[in-house]
C-alpha cells in the first residue's frame, strides 16, 4: 500500500510577514542565532520569547516551558510560519503532550531540520506537509552571500505555488530505475527513534530522505539494521541521501558512512542517490517533506511532482 501525500498544504507567505522563531530542542547560542535573524529579517518581521537562550542542561529551558513555546507559535494567528533557532535535542520528549488543536485550527508552514525530525514526524500523522530546511543558527554560521542564497531558496518555497526546482547532480548506487513516491525522512538517528511510537514515519511506498552529523559509521549501519529488521524497508521505493557530516572513524579507517548506507540498503533493489545539499553541510536546501516526487537514478534527479 502506498503512502499519500499531504491533504494539508499551509497558506503561503508574503514578503513582511510575521515567522514565529522557536527552540523545542537545544541552547540557542546569542550570536549565532542574531547573525541568522538579521539574514531572515531582510524578508520577515520575526517574533521570539526572550526565554529562547535559556539553558537547562542540553536544552533550552524546561519541558513546560518549550511546550507552552511550540504550542503558542503552532496557534498563534499573528504569525505566518514557525521556524525553529536549532536543533540538537528535546523535542521528542515533548510530542505526546503536543496538542494537535493547536496546529490544525490555523495550519501554518514549520521549518527545521535535524532535531525537528521528530516535529516533521509528528506534522506527518496529521496530514500536512512541512519544510526540511535551515535552522536560525545555521544561517548565522554562513558566509552573508551563502546565507542569502539559502533565504532566496526557502522564501520561493514559502512564497510561491510552483514546485521547486529539481535536485538535481545526484550520483547512482542502486538500482537505475525510475520511481515516485511521497519524500519522508530527515535526521536518521532522530528517525530511527521515533520507531515504535505513535510518530513511526510511514515509509511503506515512499522515498526516503537521510542526512546526518556525528555518527560513526558501525553507528549509522546499526540503526539502518534496525529499520531494516523492523519492516520499515519492505515497501520502500527510494532513497536520497543528504550530508554525512562528521560521520567518520576516530581513527580514521573505513569504511566510509556513504559506503555503509549503500552497502546496507543495495539487497533493497531500489534506487539509491547520493549528493543532496541538504543537512548539516555547507548547503541546506530547503525541501517540502510529505509532499510527491520523482527519483530518476539514470539522470541523477529528485523532481518535485
Amino acid at each position: 500500500m502506498s503512502v499519500r501525500p499531504a491533504s494539508i498544504r499551509p497558506p503561503l507567505l508574503r514578503s513582511g510577514d510575521a515567522i514565529s522563531i522557536i527552540a523545542p530542542a537545544g541552547p540557542v547560542p546569542r550570536d549565532t542565532f542574531e547573525k541568522g535573524a538579521a539574514i531572515l529579517k531582510s524578508r520577515y518581521r520575526l517574533v521570539h520569547d526572550e526565554r529562547i537562550f535559556e539553558r537547562q542542561g542540553y536544552l533550552a529551558g524546561t519541558d513546560e516551558f518549550r511546550l507552552i513555546e511550540l504550542e503558542h507559535a503552532l496557534g498563534d494567528p499573528s504569525t505566518q510560519a514557525v521556524m525553529l533557532a536549532r536543533g540538537g535535542y528535546g523535542i521528542t520528549r515533548l510530542l505526546d503532550r503536543l496538542s494537535p488543536t493547536c496546529f490544525l485550527d490555523r495550519p501554518k508552514m514549520v521549518i527545521g531540520f535535524s532535531d525537528a525530525t521528530a516535529l516533521h514526524g509528528w506534522l506527518t500523522k496529521l496530514g500536512t506537509t512541512s519544510i526540511h530546511g535551515p535552522v536560525v543558527t545555521q544561517l548565522g554560521l554562513l558566509p552573508h552571500d551563502q546565507a542569502m542564497r539559502e533565504l532566496t531558496t526557502l522564501s520561493q518555497l514559502l512564497e510561491s505555488g510552483d514546485l521547486p526546482a529539481p535536485i538535481v547532480g545526484l550520483k547512482s548506487h542502486g538500482r537505475d530505475a525510475t520511481v515516485e513516491g511521497v519524500l519522508r525522512g530527515g535526521n536518521l538517528e532522530v528517525l530511527s527513534r521515533l520507531l515504535g511510537t505513535n510518530y513511526q514515519v510511514d515509509l511503506d511506498g515512499a522515498i526516503l530522505l537521510i542526512e546526518e552529523v556525528g555518527e560513526r559509521p558501525y553507528r549509522i549501519d546499526r540503526i539502518l539494521t534496525q529499520l531494516q529488521m523492523a519492516g520499515e524497508f519492505a515497501h520502500l521505493r527510494g532513497v536520497i541521501v543528504g550530508d554525512l557530516i562528521h560521520c567518520v572513524e576516530k581513527d580514521g579507517s573505513g569504511p566510509t558512512a556513504q559506503e555503509v548506507i549503500v552497502e546496507c540498503l543495495r539487497p533493497l533493489s531500489i534506487p539509491i542517490l547520493t549528493g543532496a545539499p541538504i543537512g548539516h553541510g555547507e548547503r541546506n536546501r530547503a525541501i517540502p517533506l510529505n509532499v510527491a516526487v520523482r527519483l530518476d537514478a539514470s539522470n541523477g534527479t529528485l523532481t518535485f511532482v
